[in-house]
């Protein structure tokens, strides 16, 4: 059950899921800016790329998670949305990019992840692919609606990734 919010945020099930977009997630909001240049540098057009603050992106999870349906919990969609929230609330700002392809997101991710990209997000029909490695050497860890989204952290657990990332 597919729809679009009155922002154009695609929807399933009641939560975020821009099928064909890349979603990418930056501790500062010039690393986006700067990104959203950079992928311009690479020819996509400008409605092909839109900014969310840490506010918007809050916003819209929490509306999520207010009208998200008992089955956006089955998939990893709902766990993906907890992990933005707790990315949100530490400020970060994001950017959804529409690709045409695999090689296209590939492009982006990389274009991105070279202007303070932590994560990038490619959301395709059956699977959601992330497209920048973690540093460090920890295993993922088995993901479940119950366990939650594994972020390669110590404790499998978003909010500590900026942490470490800040070495705190």
């Amino acid at each position: 059950m597919s729809s679009t919010t009155s922002n154009g945020a695609p929807r399933s099930f009641g939560v975020f899921k821009p099928v064909g977009h890349v979603v990418i997630s930056f501790p500062e909001a010039s690393q986006a800016l700067h990104a959203r240049q950079a992928l311009a540098d690479l020819g996509l057009p400008d409605d092909a790329v839109r900014h969310y603050s840490d506010r918007e992106m809050l916003s819209q999870i929490d509306e999520d998670i207010a009208h998200a349906s008992p089955i956006a919990a089955v998939g990893q969609e709902m766990n993906l949305v907890l992990a933005h929230r707790a990315l949100a609330a530490r400020g970060y700002h994001w950017l959804v990019v529409h690709v045409g392809n695999d090689d296209q997101a590939t492009r982006v991710a990389r274009a991105a992840e070279g202007c303070g990209a932590e994560r990038a997000q490619h959301y395709g029909h059956f699977i959601i692919e992330e497209l920048i490695e973690r540093p460090g050497d920890i295993s993922q860890v088995a993901e479940s609606p119950d366990r939650g989204l594994d972020a390669q952290t110590p404790s499998g657990k978003e909010t500590e990734a900026a942490t470490l990332k800040k070495g705190l």
